[in-house]
């Protein structure tokens, strides 16, 4: 008999998978689609809510370090529910370099693992589970992590994929 409780999990990304593409819009209203970024490493990685403590520290750090994982051939799109004038009024107020994408339909984030049920509070409830996906040249999953500190986990993940 089937697990219940894993049947409401969204169905996570592993190394090796084929990265769903994503077509969504960003903060300035330009449309951003995976595909287009074939040849290049890029990092997608998910957020609950802009101009939140822990979502503004990740998107921060991820910004901070945008020089250093360029260098090191990777793109970084953050992804989250809000609309794109909110996403713009982030970038601005944090002084973001990274591009921000909007998807208020949850789609790519359910497509992607990032939506679904979890623990908040002691309580289980349906959101964006805090998520960052590693995407070769080619559109394979390098890295997935879920559930992820948004606090450290840029620097995690710099260790995680071996870049000084």
């Amino acid at each position: 008999m089937a697990d219940p409780q894993s049947e409401a999990q969204p169905t996570r990304l592993s190394p090796g998978d084929p990265a769903p593409d994503l077509n969504l819009v960003d903060d300035t209203g330009a449309e951003v689609r995976l595909s287009d970024l074939r040849g290049r490493k890029v990092i997608v990685y998910f957020y609950p809510a802009a101009m939140t403590p822990g979502c503004t520290k990740q998107a921060c750090d991820f910004s901070d370090s945008l020089e250093s994982l360029r260098g090191h051939g990777y793109e970084v799109l953050g992804v989250s529910p809000d609309k794109p004038e909110k996403l713009a009024r982030f970038r601005e107020k944090e002084g973001l370099g990274i591009r921000l994408l909007s998807d208020p339909e949850k789609a790519v984030m359910r497509a992607w693992g990032a939506f679904g049920e979890k623990k908040l509070y002691g309580k289980v409830v349906e959101g964006v589970i805090r998520s960052t996906v590693v995407v070769d040249e080619d559109g394979t999953v390098e890295l997935a992590q879920y559930n992820v500190k948004a606090t450290g986990h840029v620097a995690k993940l710099h260790r995680d994929l071996s870049l000084a």
